[in-house]
Formats: structure tokens, sequence, C-alpha cells
């Protein structure tokens, strides 16, 4: 189970002006290779997929697979020509999806 995501966009930018945005969110990764105590295969669960949108157009998108580390860290960068909002998701194995949202000001 993940917690709430965490997300680092620039509040202002100029038209035009490619910024760097940064995202974290908690979450165990469990690879599905791992064994319990008892020797039986712990059930894979992970984040699989996550999408940066902004103003509903594709920005970045990453399918991620068993070798992910716990915690997944995005960053990346995008070009900016009008203010509006960054959606961002995070798809979980047992079909969890968790969102976050943000706004910058272009001028």
């Amino acid at each position: 189970m993940a917690s709430k995501p965490r997300v680092k966009v620039p509040k202002t930018a100029s038209a035009g002006e490619v910024i760097t945005i940064k995202t974290l969110i908690s979450h165990n990764m469990e690879s599905g290779q791992r064994k319990d105590k008892d020797g039986n295969l712990i059930p894979r669960q992970i984040i699989n997929k996550f999408t940066a949108e902004f103003n509903g157009a594709p920005v970045f998108s990453a399918d991620m697979h068993g070798a992910i580390s716990a915690n997944p860290y995005m960053e990346f960068t995008a070009k900016v020509n009008e203010s509006g909002t960054f959606k961002f998701t995070w798809v979980d194995d047992d079909g969890s999806v968790y969102e976050d949202t943000s706004e910058i000001a272009v001028s």
C-alpha cells in the first residue's frame, strides 16, 4: 500500500521555459521473488505505471517492473507555454490508483 504521493513543481515559470518536476511515492514495492518466513512466495505488488499530464495532454509516462526500487522517485523536465495543471497518476498492481495535481502560473 502506498502513502500520499509528493510532487514538486515550480509555482511560476516563463513562457517556453523548461522546468524540472520531481515526484515521490512511498510504497514497499514487493517484487514477487522473495519468500516469507514459511518459504512461500510473497505476491508481487508494485507501482506498475506512472503518468504525468499537463492540461490533459501527456507529458511523461513510465512502465515499472519488478526491479524498481521501493519508494519510486521520478524526475523529468517539461516545457510549459501556458498556465495550467499537472496531473500525476500512479497505478498499483492491486488496481489502486494514486493521484496528485499541481498548478503552475506562466507569464
